[in-house]
């Protein structure tokens, strides 16, 4: 539900004006050349990397931070988009401390990873930066495919499949390309307009007919596709929130964090978008951490996340936990909701602490309530608008191999798919890895 504007509390313009651009300012800066040099240098070039194993996109990520170190950040990039097509937009928003930089052999030594994450960048940035693009389209195959959601597993299936020749159609729901990496992640991740940028920039690879506005089950109707194309990949996400199931939970200013990311994304001047002075934020992901320090650099007093286990359990990062903290955020684990309070209009959110009983979570009867005029529900996401005949697991679309659905000629990949874990880099490396088997599959059909 949006916002209701009558309810106290709830404002726009917490903050002076010029403070706002401070405030969603890049996370990370960037390196400059020798930064990133210096940074290379601490690299062992490990043989047996176990940073490559730790990457979903299986970079080669000491040929990569050699590169650099020998000066030839343009051949570093490509090395990593061999791999990763949007290697830019993962080296900002990966969670590389559990996955690359924590297998770094420095950081088993010294408590101090490799800085692969803003080396990637680094790299990317300046062939980026170039204006070139490092692939050139194979002789056209005659061979078409509909890919179905322009998010990062849509587009790098999309870029790989232009790559091999093939002609793609790539449709996207919303009105503007680029999925979670436009639509989902905190804006101070990836500032300056960067995920369209990227989109543009992979684009020129040609190929590529880009159609937006067109939602599957609406505009699109999976049959239709497989009849005009040889081949469908669906990238559609997750649509659907999941409810509290508590409650009160239908009073105004209580929201899904993703649209409230959604808004602040897309606002042009983020003055004018309304935040509240008590914020509670539900869940314990990466979504939940976004929401909740964006409230708190909106000029939001008092923001609280709190999630139902321990603090080992909460799938955010140490990391993202301890940013959460570093921005004034609040974290109160082992605690679920049991009402969402309010006349009209929301005032208390109550809470019963948890326990965890041979495996169990279970409450333990004891409750305490906090202040909140805002609320976000940041407790997971599922799937929408399956089309009928696609065989399912635990609610997303059963896939195996490479993708590889239940009806014939169609894949999947993303957050839509079973397996994996949500994450930009696995969804990119989903996206790609159909693209390969989708271009087997036709090349096999056509011989």
């Amino acid at each position: 539900m949006a916002n209701d504007m009558r309810t106290p509390g709830i404002q726009p313009g917490r903050l002076p004006a010029e403070a706002y651009a401070e405030a969603f300012g890049d996370l990370h800066a960037p390196l400059d050349g020798h930064e990133a040099r210096v940074a290379a240098d601490r690299c062992y070039f490990c043989h047996d990397a176990p940073c490559i194993d730790a990457c979903p996109t299986s970079i080669d990520i000491p040929l990569f931070i050699r590169e650099i170190s020998t000066g030839q950040p343009g051949a570093a990039a490509k090395t990593i988009f061999n791999q990763n097509i949007l290697g830019g937009m993962c080296a900002r928003v990966c969670p590389t401390e559990t996955l690359c930089e924590e297998a770094c052999v420095r950081e088993a030594a010294e408590g101090k990873p490799v800085e692969i994450g803003r080396l990637q960048r680094f790299a990317t940035d300046s062939l980026m930066a170039a204006g070139g693009h490092p692939f050139t389209r194979a002789k056209p195959t005659g061979k078409t495919v509909a890919v179905v959601g322009a998010g990062p597993a849509g587009l790098a299936c999309a870029h790989r499949l232009a790559m091999k020749g093939h002609s793609v159609v790539l449709h996207d729901a919303l009105p503007k390309p680029g999925g979670l990496n436009e639509y989902g992640i905190a804006s101070y991740k990836t500032p300056h307009g960067f995920a369209q940028a990227e989109v543009e920039w992979l684009l020129r690879i040609g190929g590529i007919e880009l159609r937006t506005g067109q939602a599957l089950g609406a505009a699109l109707d999976l049959e239709s596709l497989r009849a005009e194309h040889d081949a469908v990949f669906l990238a559609i996400g997750l649509a659907g929130v999941n409810a509290l199931r508590v409650p009160g939970e239908d009073l105004p200013n209580v929201r899904d964090a993703v649209d409230f990311i959604a808004d602040l994304r897309q606002a042009e001047d983020l003055a004018e978008l309304p935040v509240g002075r008590n914020v509670v934020v539900i869940g314990g992901g990466m979504t939940a951490v976004d929401a909740a320090v964006q409230s708190r650099l909106l000029g939001a007093e008092n923001v609280t996340i709190v999630y139902r286990r321990d603090r080992a359990a909460m799938s955010a990062s140490a990391y993202e936990q301890d940013l959460a903290a570093s921005k004034g955020v609040r974290i109160i684990f082992g605690a679920q909701p049991v009402a969402v309070l309010g006349e009209g209009a929301l005032r208390e959110v109550e809470f019963e602490y948890t326990t965890v009983t041979d495996g169990r979570l279970t409450g333990t009867g004891e409750t305490f309530r906090l202040p909140a005029d805002q609320l976000f529900k940041a407790i997971g996401q599922k799937l929408e608008g399956a089309p009928e005949g696609l065989a399912l697991d635990g609610g997303k679309i059963a896939v195996s191999g490479a993708g590889r659905t239940s009806l014939d000629r169609v894949w999947a990949g993303g957050d839509c798919a079973s397996g994996g874990e949500d994450l930009t880099v696995t969804a990119v490396a989903e996206g790609r890895d159909a693209a390969e088997d989708i271009h087997q599959a036709l090349m096999a059909a056509g011989s």
